[in-house]
């Protein structure tokens, strides 16, 4: 990595297609405004920070964080069937339709982000 991609960061996130990071929030009290936030700049690596932090799927709902806006992404898309965690490979194909052109056989247009999630 150079100085100039130090500084500037992942190119990914000039794609305004792409989302610029993902935020998984989850009520402290049912009922509530308040939340905890967990991020990452990749969809897999929040998915794999919430599976480690023994975050339950059906207590979070993950936004796209756009620079002009917000999105929710729909379940099916990081929960099983059985309402469990989805695996990473599971998730690169889950996305695959949704990031269309951006995650291929090899890898993803994602692959310049950091993959760790933060949390409370």
């Amino acid at each position: 990595m150079g100085i100039l991609d130090h500084l500037l960061g992942p190119q990914s996130k000039y794609d305004e297609r792409l989302p610029y990071t993902y935020e998984a929030r989850m009520p402290i009290i049912e009922g509530d405004d308040e939340f905890n936030s967990y991020m990452s700049d990749t969809i897999c690596g929040l998915i794999r920070f919430l599976s480690e932090s023994d975050v339950d799927p059906q207590e979070v709902k993950i936004y796209e964080i756009f620079t002009d806006g917000e999105k929710v992404i729909p379940k099916n898309l990081y929960i099983s069937a059985e309402g469990a965690w989805l695996l990473r490979k599971e998730v690169c194909q889950s996305f695959k339709d949704h990031y269309d052109r951006h995650i291929y056989k090899d890898g993803c247009a994602f692959q310049d982000r950091n993959c760790k999630g933060t949390g409370p």
